[in-house]
């Protein structure tokens, strides 16, 4: 999705260290997994482990070893091993009626990704577009366990309402969701109503068939960015209501990308998501 082999890794290793951060853990060991190919020079793998390997010491991992073969092209990922106490785990099963809903990067990165690839991207927008995933969870994840908070997931390739019915399906829930409130990286709406939009969120759209109903006022192009493939997307938090306020304030201070409060959850009633 990007051509600068450092910022690759970089990304690459920010994606795999999400999950550790969305269970409320802290990543302690990292395993590079490389596919490469003999097209490429050696310099080129050496950047991606270089991005990688910076991003495992921000998180304030130890890269130990790994394991590469020869593929048709670069394919770069971490297996990565974390710590976190057995009364702390989050989960996406616990969400409770009555939580609100946090998010905590911006959405459309995937639909940035397609213009990337044809060079529709100025300058600014793509740097923004790459330091947001590049972006760990790191942060949020401190905000939200200094909180305490009931539920968790991060949003990446079933895009944010395949994740977020992930979690109302785990935790038998409705999530009312604020279509107004989503933070988005402004430029890919206008590219969304171009219809600049990966393959995956139709994928994504089917899947979700049934399980989500949209309020007549919920435009298309806001659809298909929550529909929208994500590359190293925030976390979704589900947040007891009387703690949200504490939750935006750190993240306030923390967070150095856009997030905000996107619904609430309700009762089950008869779909996974409402969005409003």
């Amino acid at each position: 999705m990007v051509d600068d082999p450092y910022m690759f890794g970089q990304i690459a290793a920010a994606n795999a260290l999400s999950d550790v951060y969305a269970m409320g853990g802290k990543p302690v060991t990292a395993m590079n997994i490389v596919c490469f190919p003999t097209c490429l020079t050696m310099d080129v793998m050496r950047e991606i482990l270089r991005g990688g390997a910076d991003k495992v010491a921000e998180a304030g991992a130890i890269l130990a070893g790994g394991h590469s073969i020869e593929d048709d092209e670069p394919k770069y990922g971490l297996s990565v091993m974390g710590l976190v106490h057995p009364d702390r785990v989050l989960v996406n099963g616990g969400a409770r009626p009555g939580d609100m809903l946090v998010l905590t990067k911006p959405l459309g990165v995937g639909i940035l990704n397609t213009a990337i690839k044809a060079d529709m991207l100025d300058e600014t927008v793509y740097s923004r577009t790459v330091e947001t995933m590049a972006y760990l969870n790191k942060d949020a994840c401190d905000a939200m366990l200094e909180v305490g908070v009931s539920g968790c997931t991060d949003i990446t390739g079933f895009g944010f309402l395949g994740h977020a019915c992930e979690m109302a399906l785990a935790s038998n829930v409705t999530l009312e969701i604020f279509s107004d409130s989503i933070p988005v990286i402004d430029e890919s709406i206008e590219l969304a109503k171009m219809g600049i939009i990966p393959a995956g969120t139709y994928n994504n759209e089917a899947f979700l068939q049934g399980k989500v109903v949209f309020g007549d006022r919920v435009k298309q192009e806001i659809r298909d960015i929550m529909h929208d493939p994500q590359t190293s997307g925030g976390l979704l938090i589900s947040v007891p209501a009387d703690k949200v306020d504490r939750l935006m304030e750190l993240l306030a201070e923390k967070n150095k990308v856009s997030f905000g409060i996107v619904g609430k959850v309700k009762t089950r009633t008869g779909h996974c998501i409402e969005v409003d």
